[in-house]
């Protein structure tokens, strides 16, 4: 069996009942997500061992956050203990022509501020194939930088492909913070994930032509954007996530997966979401395990985005969804009929 290492900070999640506007009523579910966590979730639920990695606080919210993983089966022993806190995040989900909006209350927890001797890469990555982070995690600070360069530099040394989701966050750095990290740690990365906006923001890449508001993609842009990431760091393979945002409850949603000859775009799925957070990790996920199943590029492709679609049918950061279900909508069963 394959073995997956993701790292970065899992958060408690705050949101009201499902469309309240904040305090519109006194409840609130509190469930668990973040990036890399995410996908680990995933990759669990395909059958992969995934090992999670970060650091949490020796009390009752760090327990939670940690018991939240170990039951979908995710490996939670190489997680450090320490400090303070569990960084929070606050999510108002956004329905018909209102978005969503998150609130971060992360400063000072307890990954933010661990120390690059926290963590044993060369034995984190034992037995290892793959590790993946997105550029959350180094967003940060200057520490966190430095962990996920040490961890790359580890991962490289074991022959250990390295998967990265740009996922550029403005609340969290500038695009110049950005440009300046992610040029750094790109340069160890063999796949590289973004979407419509991220290369843009990290690096100036732009898709020209394209209208992400108004539902107009143009491929051919897609695919300069991919070939100029891949010239830019050499990375093996470039994922795009292709998003048409009709409406905080509707968008179009499709992929194109670059393998250095073959452009390959997915089918495209019409949404209505339920839950849209984790929407990207889920096709982390669902990529990360086609290829490490040595599906085609096209196969690869289609796989995380079907993943993905299914994730946006659920409620809360966690992909719950099965191989059986994903291969069931990549092949063309959408219908959404009852089973019986």
């Amino acid at each position: 069996m394959s073995k997956v290492v993701t790292f970065g900070e899992i958060m408690l999640r705050l949101a009201p009942n499902g469309y309240y506007r904040f305090f519109q009523n006194d409840q609130m579910q509190a469930t668990f997500g973040g990036g890399e966590a995410n996908v680990a979730v995933s990759l669990a639920n395909f059958g992969i061992d995934s090992c999670y990695v970060t650091k949490l606080p020796k009390h009752a919210i760090g327990d939670g956050a940690i018991n939240s993983l170990r039951a979908f089966g995710v490996d939670t022993s190489k997680i450090v203990r320490g400090g303070q806190r569990v960084g929070i995040y606050y999510l108002e989900k956004g329905a018909s022509q209102r978005g969503s909006v998150c609130i971060y209350d992360r400063a000072y927890s307890s990954i933010q501020l661990a120390d690059p001797k926290d963590f044993d890469w060369d034995a984190i990555f034992d037995g290892a194939d793959w590790f993946h982070f997105t550029g959350i995690t180094p967003a940060l600070g200057e520490n966190l930088v430095e962990i996920c360069k040490q961890a790359c530099i580890v991962a490289k040394q074991k022959g250990v492909k390295i998967s990265c989701d740009l996922n550029y966050r403005g609340k969290l750095w500038t695009r110049q913070q950005a440009n300046k990290a992610m040029s750094e740690l790109c340069k160890y990365v063999d796949v590289c994930i973004s979407n419509e906006e991220d290369a843009k923001d990290v690096f100036g890449i732009e898709a020209e032509n394209t209208d992400i508001y108004g539902g107009k993609l143009n491929h051919e842009s897609y695919k300069s954007v991919a070939k100029q990431l891949k010239d830019k760091f050499g990375f093996e393979k470039v994922a795009i996530t292709l998003r048409s945002s009709i409406s905080a409850s509707d968008n179009d949603w499709a992929g194109m997966l670059f393998d250095g000859e073959n452009y390959c775009f997915s089918k495209s799925y019409h949404l209505h979401i339920v839950d849209r957070v984790g929407g990207g990790d889920s096709f982390g996920g669902g990529l990360i395990y086609a290829l490490l199943c040595g599906k085609s590029t096209q196969e690869a492709i289609e796989f995380a985005v079907a993943a993905s679609a299914l994730k946006h049918s659920i409620e809360g950061d966690f992909n719950r969804v099965t191989v059986a279900e994903v291969e069931k909508l990549a092949g063309g069963d959408g219908s959404g009929r009852v089973q019986r």
